[in-house]
């Protein structure tokens, strides 16, 4: 982006062809249009093979041909560039490749058109300006559905030469009239015999050199340094939330491509919908690395709808500012990117021309649905690019970056000028004549009411212009508005004009018409100068066409339509077209025109435009001038379930009513309540500002429906919440306050009450009601019986409107304003202050209460830069701070601040997340706190519901710094806030937030008494947030019952994916499906890209399978993805996810897999179906509150966001917990330890006696001593396949023991598989990482409960427990084999049996006393010491064999590391030791320099997990050991003569390899 530079001529000058003959280097721009319709489907393979043919006879390099392709049906689409490719081969492939597009109609003038604006443009790498020929080849095979002369013109115009081919199907006349000159238009029967034609074609193509004077541009300001200011305004409405992750990655590669720094580049990214944000400003950061990580973790806003125009005002008035960073004064270019997805709401043409009229340059890209706009907001339409969707964006990124790094800027800043004088009026006025057949009678009199409305004006130059257009089939412009400059030329031309005559009479054609060709500055437009721009219809029938989307373009740009109509034409058609339905007039006949003419005439002289400096939209507005009054006016609509059919009368007559007001900021303000049961304010007084922004927040309102019909209530609601300050009321400055109620009913509770509170006021109030509502009670509620007014229904309300206005216009009302009194005087008090207010949609009613409430503080505050601070943050799902500690400096700005805000709605509540926002944004030293120099922190917390995510570590946080928490909650929440305050003492109830007032005293004396210890408190940073990582896991139920649902449940997946950013160091991703048996798809380490887990993600199959056994899922999840070796980050701090999806009830057991999984630290999302046990999700949630439901799985989207939000805001508080082994060969008996073992036979077997186990397991466990330094208790269940219900290591405490035994299912299944059983509890169990304390000399008991004989061998894991010291008692039934059971147990007579489970509490007794009198003397294992410790010095390295097939022996290899390492005696200069593990590939998990001390080798040895993984690669790893671990650089002394060690642990057990390199 060195050098930049705008074209300053304001015409780009006709290039015309001439033929010429150059041979020596021709250079070439050759496009191929191919008509993709339906109607070519067979004939595409001949086009295909034409064009290949034709480009094997170009000289295709970068400065000779280039060559594109565009293919067209409805719409066209680029097939590449003519910068795209730049060797013959590329281009040749990709014609190979093209598929047929399809659809219909065929459109060739739009395809024409779309060549001209987007591959014709040096962007797209046409050569033109640089004399080079532009070459179109068309292939059309059929008639075009829409016009082609005017864009076949427009190609002309730039000196492109066109060639057409056609068949057989094509219109001839119409492809001569396309082609450059008639004998350019060939013809074939049919596309296979394009080869009879291409010599022709060549001959001509060959020939061609065309002289084109290159455009010159001047180059003002140099810029060797390349400075930039660049903005990226991002849209971020509802349109675009699934290509918004595409967006944010073009983001970040266009930084990426730039050269930021301080005095170089500088970025700013503003995202909008509705409204904007400013994730950062051109000053906020001066390193690439800041703004990509800032870009990397945006958030797709929401929203709608899609103001661009606003948002482009917004970035020229809050962005591209020196406050804001911008170096405009300095000469330094000035460039915007818009990313826009869908067609702006507002209007975007004035905010694009304020924006270019500064010198900023403009670039545009936009998709199918908003190309249009966005080429017109660009600086020059090839500055603006399109795609079909977001996720297109790489394939123009670097077309794109070539054109913002080419272009020369103009940057000697502009100062606009302000062209409108007010003092003037000026008018453009169009006539547009319907001149069809079925006019011809009535043209006369359309001729004469256009001379006579003429005669009314002031045509002069710099008054009222003129243009009559009249159309039929077509539109023919008479004159334009810069063709005549008298009136007398306008009439003279006018009496002349004669009836055109033709049909179908297309309306919609002619509006288009009017906007494309008359209402632009080269016809004598001067709507960019401010001034109105009107257009009258005159019309006498209904449109063939259609007429929705040219009226509305027409309304976009401030055109004020009006629609006259006789009795022939569509009034509903006519309304539509009008700028509003009141706009629309109607006669019997043309000849009754002089009728309207007066209404017409008055209506277009009271348009005012409002002109500001910032040249908003032209909004015209019908004023009701007397001495600019100024008025309050609320309509209080009756929305309850009779007025149902009314309603649109009522709405209507809202808007007429408002037509009348001066609605600007200091003369009329108009509020709008609806009420049935409750009432709900639609937009309050101070919502709007403008007129036309009520009128479409007025034509939106939906009917309400409820009952019964309170209007007491609402009345009461009225003066509580409407007509206050914080409301926009001007009551207190004497702006006399009016109150329109429309009623369509008695009232059901007393109205009398709140009227006269009301009254007292000073409040007028006019009551309108119908046969159906009681006349008495209006009359007593408004301000006089006169001011009630009655209609038969509301559709005669147009009746009484004017007696209305009569009575408003006519009223003042002398009211002197309200004084109050400052109580508290805070000399000495210094305190930063932060509102947090509630602004979801629970408390939509109650806002306006919460504002005057945190008003009425504020005035008690003594506000100040060294006294008291203030700040507000309102939050609902997210979180949006009005103003920092550090905004404002006096309370008359924090004041009016406070009046204007607005409630932001929104769902879910989330409180938790907006207290850690508030701790890591707001109350920090850059915010303006003042924590640091031990000034009292307060936040004051208004919250209307119960929230949705975790409050309490974001509550405890900010106690921990300091913050005292004072909180006010409502019926819904008040348990829950006073969790959240400092003390329960500082929270305060109310019933609802209207009732604020009456504890207001109360609060202000606990919050002015409260002395708080403020010396700053130092808050331990648990999980770096700089940089959000986390590991994600999703578990999916692949069970026989969701196979209709899978590929909703892949579907969501693959959205939340997108959502979060897969890389390296960030977000990293796991997919596990499971039924009856669990299977990974992938690890957390297994992809570091998004693109690669997305794409495994499409691919996933369907599992199948029965039962649901959810709880060996979660189990798996825990002991095989939640580790180190799979890629799981937890030992680091990085927040761990499992979302669950899941559509049944579990046949096993969820309790223990899910408590050991949040003991881990692990946050547990549930989202189930109708078909889930949804206490079950609640139990294996993190909390009840993570447990979402859906009714079917292709319902997930649905719950999408408050997924997303409540993952967005996890804070996972990972301590690193390092349990320290301290080994005590000994028992003792006044404190017994033992580890206990329960293994339950759970087969089918056992199904009815399974509760009497269970009991006879709690009541054992009663009788121990469950604590941390006693006894230990494990549970086993198995049938054919043992599961650990819970390990000695997950429980502490007896209580969370029976809790877990009470819950125990029986898990069924055969045959009774014993001895794996046996062997999986000397495996998995009796070991260290289980809480196995064997080792210690701890006794480790096995009660084994088994219901008849197993089908596999007992012997040799019986035995191999007993060797490990293992104390086993065997109880059985009389189903069991008795000599089994005595094999199996330490000693027969060890084996107890019972006739069947239900008698255990028989021999419960005898099986205590054999346990409590056991002592087993337990000789540490010992080891020999192979080197004398005192004075060897040794480099030992662990190789151990990490594959599939040591998942059971693991542990204990584990273990056989830990017991070697506690013999050697390890430091800096004494031994060193290294740890690899290894399968497939390998991986160190610590190198010989890495630990100095036992402690720490230790520590970690413990933790390892074991990795997985075939096949097993030996040889490649002692090949790794020896070049990448025994290495100086690793910590090897090998060169000073220390021996090397390697022992290696493979599957078949230790071998220790010696090694002594010895210096020479």
């Amino acid at each position: 982006m060195s050098t930049v530079i705008v074209q300053v001529t304001t015409m780009t000058p006709t290039v015309i062809p001439t033929i010429l003959v150059e041979s020596q280097a021709p250079r070439r721009d050759v496009v191929f249009l191919l008509d993709g319709s339906d109607g070519t489907r067979s004939g595409f393979p001949a086009m295909r093979d034409f064009v290949q043919r034709v480009v094997e006879t170009l000289g295709v390099d970068e400065n000779k041909d280039r060559v594109a392709v565009v293919q067209y049906s409805r719409d066209p689409a680029a097939q590449f560039y003519l910068n795209t490719y730049t060797t013959k081969g590329e281009i040749l492939n990709t014609v190979r490749g093209l598929r047929h597009k399809g659809g219909r109609p065929l459109n060739t003038g739009a395809a024409l058109q779309y060549v001209r604006d987007n591959v014709l443009t040096a962007f797209s790498g046409s050569r033109r300006t640089e004399g080079v020929p532009q070459l179109l080849i068309l292939l059309s095979g059929g008639r075009s559905f829409d016009n082609v002369d005017t864009p076949a013109s427009a190609l002309k115009e730039l000196g492109v030469l066109i060639f057409g081919i056609g068949t057989r199907s094509s219109d001839s006349r119409e492809l001569q009239r396309i082609s450059h000159d008639p004998s350019y238009a060939l013809s074939v029967s049919d596309f296979t015999d394009l080869p009879n034609i291409q010599q022709q074609l060549l001959s001509s193509v060959e020939s061609v050199v065309i002289d084109v004077t290159p455009e010159s541009t001047t180059d003002l300001v140099d810029h060797d340094t390349s400075r930039k200011d660049v903005v990226f305004l991002v849209d971020g409405s509802d349109g675009t939330r699934n290509g918004f992750p595409a967006m944010r990655d073009f983001v970040q590669r266009v930084v990426g491509k730039l050269n930021v720094g301080g005095d170089k580049d500088r970025v700013s990214v503003v995202q909008y919908g509705r409204d904007q944000e400013v994730h950062f400003y051109l000053n906020t950061y001066t390193t690439k690395e800041d703004i990509l990580n800032t870009v990397r973790s945006l958030r797709h806003r929401g929203g709608r709808p899609l103001n661009t125009g606003a948002a482009l005002q917004y970035v020229r008035d809050n962005v591209l500012t020196a406050s804001s960073g911008s170096r405009s004064q300095e000469g330094v270019p000035q460039m915007l990117i818009l990313l826009s997805g869908g067609r702006s709401s507002d209007n975007v043409d004035i905010p694009a021309s304020a924006l270019k009229d500064s010198g900023v340059l403009i670039f545009g890209i936009g998709t199918r649905n908003s190309s249009r706009e966005v080429q017109g907001i660009a600086t020059d339409p090839s500055f603006s690019q399109s795609v079909s969707e977001f996720t297109d964006l790489p394939s123009i990124q670097e077309q794109f970056f070539s054109t913002l790094i080419t272009v020369q800027v103009e940057a000697t800043p502009k100062t606009p000028t302000v062209i409108v004088d007010q003092s003037i009026a000026r008018k453009d006025v169009v006539f547009l004549l319907d001149g069809s057949d079925g006019t011809r009678n009535g043209f006369p009199a359309m001729r004469d009411f256009v001379q006579r409305v003429v005669e009314k004006l002031t045509v002069e130059e710099n008054r009222d212009r003129v243009s009559v257009v009249q159309y039929s089939k077509e539109s023919e412009a008479h004159f334009y508005l810069n063709t005549y400059t008298t009136k007398e030329d306008v009439v003279d031309t006018v009496r002349g004009l004669r009836h055109k005559g033709g049909r179908p009479l297309n309306t919609g054609a002619a509006l288009q018409y009017v906007r494309d060709n008359v209402f632009i500055a080269s016809s004598g437009s001067r709507r960019l100068e401010g001034v109105p721009q009107i257009l009258i219809l005159l019309n006498g029938g209904r449109s063939f066409d259609n007429v929705d989307t040219p009226a509305s373009a027409l309304k976009e740009l401030g055109v004020l339509v009006f629609g006259i109509g006789t009795r022939s034409s569509d009034s509903r058609e006519l309304q539509k077209i009008s700028y509003d339905p009141s706009y629309a007039l109607s006669v019997s006949e043309f000849t009754d025109l002089p009728n309207v003419q007066q209404q017409l005439l008055s209506a277009m002289g009271t348009v005012i435009v409002q002109v500001t400096t910032m040249t908003p939209t032209v909004k015209p507005t019908i004023l009701v001038e007397s001495q600019a009054p100024r008025r309050d006016v609320v309509f209080l609509l009756d929305g309850s379930d009779g007025t149902r059919s009314g309603f649109p009368a009522m709405r209507d007559f809202v808007q007429r009513v408002v037509e009348t007001l001066g609605v600007d900021e200091n003369k009329d303000r108009v509020a709008v309540v609806q009420y049935s049961r409750d009432p709900a304010a639609q937009f309050y007084l101070n919502t709007y500002t403008t007129k036309g922004e009520i009128l479409n927040t007025v034509r939106g309102l939906r009917h309400k429906g409820g009952r019964p019909l309170n209007t007491g209530a609402a009345l009461q609601y009225v003066r509580d919440n409407v007509l206050t300050a914080s409301s926009g009321s001007r009551r207190t400055e004497g702006v006399p306050q009016l109150l329109i109620l429309l009623s369509g009913g008695r009232s059901f509770d007393n109205v009398d009450t709140p009227a006269s509170a009301l009254k007292e006021l000073g409040v007028l109030i006019f009551g309108i009601g119908t046969r159906s509502s009681d006349s008495r009670e209006l009359q007593r509620i408004s301000h006089d019986p006169s001011y009630a007014l009655s209609v038969s229904d509301f559709t005669d309300l147009p009746n009484i409107q004017q007696q209305l206005l009569s009575s408003v216009e006519s009223v003042v009302i002398d009211v002197t304003p309200e004084s109050t009194t400052d109580l508290v005087d805070h000399d000495t008090s210094r305190k930063d202050v932060v509102f947090l207010v509630d602004g979801s949609d629970g408390t939509r009613n109650g806002f306006p209460a919460m504002r005057d409430f945190v008003q009425r503080v504020v005035g008690k505050l003594n506000v100040g830069g060294d006294k008291d601070r203030i700040s507000v943050v309102q939050y609902g799902r997210d979180q949006e701070v009005h103003f920092y500690l550090n905004t404002y400096t006096t309370k008359e700005d924090i004041l009016n601040t406070v009046r204007s805000l607005r409630h932001r709605g929104g769902r879910p509540l989330n409180t938790g997340a907006a207290l850690q926002y508030v701790r890591d944004n707001v109350l920090t030293a850059s915010s303006g706190s003042r924590s640091q120099e031990g000034v009292p922190q307060m936040l004051i917390l208004l919250s209307g519901g119960r929230s949705s995510d975790n409050v309490d570590i974001p509550a405890s946080a900010l106690k921990d710094s300091g913050v005292l928490i004072f909180g006010i909650g409502t019926r819904n929440s008040s348990r829950e806030v006073q969790g959240i305050a400092t003390d329960p003492s500082f929270s305060q109830s109310v019933s609802e937030f209207t009732d604020l007032p009456s504890i207001q005293e109360q609060f202000f004396s606990t919050l002015i008494t409260v002395q708080v210890e403020a010396t700053p408190k130092t808050p331990t940073v648990i999980v770096d947030q700089s940089i959000a990582r986390k590991d994600v896991v999703f578990l999916l139920d692949g069970s026989d019952g969701t196979r209709n649902g899978f590929p909703a449940m892949r579907d969501f997946v693959q959205r939340v994916v997108e959502k979060l950013t897969v890389e390296e160091n960030r977000d990293r991703v796991s997919v596990v499906q499971y039924s009856k048996e669990s299977e990974a798809h992938f690890y957390l380490n297994t992809y570091t890209t998004k693109e690669d887990v997305v794409d495994t993600v499409r691919g996933l199959r369907h599992k199948g399978g029965r039962p649901l056994n959810t709880g060996a899922a979660l189990q798996y999840v825990r002991d095989n993805v939640f580790i180190a070796s799979s890629g799981s980050r937890r030992l680091e701090g990085v927040p761990q996810i499992l979302i669950l999806l899941n559509g049944g009830r579990s046949f096993d057991n969820v309790d223990t897999p899910a408590s050991a999984l949040k003991e881990l630290g692990v946050l547990v999302f549930g989202i189930g179906t109708r078909s889930s046990d949804s206490r079950e999700l609640q139990k294996i949630s993190y909390d009840p509150s993570y447990a979402l439901s859906v009714s079917e799985f292709t319902d997930l989207p649905n719950v999408q966001q408050q997924l997303l939000s409540a993952m967005g805001t996890v804070i996972v508080q990972v301590t690193t917990m390092t349990p320290t082994v301290k080994p005590t060969i000994l028992v003792e008996s006044q404190a017994p330890r033992r580890d206990v073992v329960f293994l339950l036979d759970g087969s089918d077997g056992t199904r009815s006696g399974f509760p009497a186990m269970r009991d006879f397991v709690q009541r054992v466990v009663e009788t121990l001593g469950v604590d941390e330094n006693k006894d230990r208790v494990a549970v086993v269940q198995y049938s054919r396949d043992p599961a650990a219900q819970f390990y000695l290591n997950t429980y502490t405490t007896k209580g969370e023991i029976l809790n877990t035994v009470r819950g125990l299912r029986h898990k069924g299944g055969r045959p009774l598989n014993t001895g794996a059983a046996l062997q999986y509890v000397r495996d998995n169990v009796l070991t260290a990482s289980s809480g196995s304390r064997r080792t210690e000399g701890v006794p480790q008991l096995l009660i084994l409960l088994s219901g008849g004989r197993s089908f596999d061998n007992v012997d040799t894991p019986a035995s191999a427990l007993k060797e490990l010291g293992v104390l086993i008692f065997g109880i059985g039934t009389r189903s069991s084999d008795s000599r089994e059971l005595q094999r199996i147990s330490h000693d027969p007579s060890y084996a107890l049996s019972v006739s069947d489970f239900t008698d255990l509490p028989n021999i419960q007794q005898q099986l205590l006393s054999s346990v409590e009198s056991v002592v087993i003397d337990v000789t540490p294992e010992s080891t020999t010491d192979l080197v004398d410790h005192d004075t060897s010095r040794k480099d030992v390295v662990f190789l151990v064999d990490g594959s599939d097939g040591t998942r059971n022996g693991f542990p204990a290899m584990r273990d056989f590391v830990q017991r070697v390492v506690g013999k050697l005696n390890v430091g800096g200069d004494k031994d060193r030791i290294s740890v690899v593990q290894y399968g497939r590939d390998q991986e160190v998990h610590f190198y010989l320099n890495t630990y100095t001390t036992k402690e720490d080798i230790l520590n970690t040895v413990r933790s390892l997990r074991h990795r997985g993984g075939r096949p097993l690669n030996t040889g490649a790893a002692l090949q790794y050991v020896r070049d990448n671990v025994l290495t100086a650089s690793s910590g090897s002394r090998s060169q000073e003569g220390v021996p090397q060690m390697l022992i290696l642990l493979s599957g078949e057990g230790p071998v220790i390899m010696l090694t002594y390199q010895l210096l020479p």
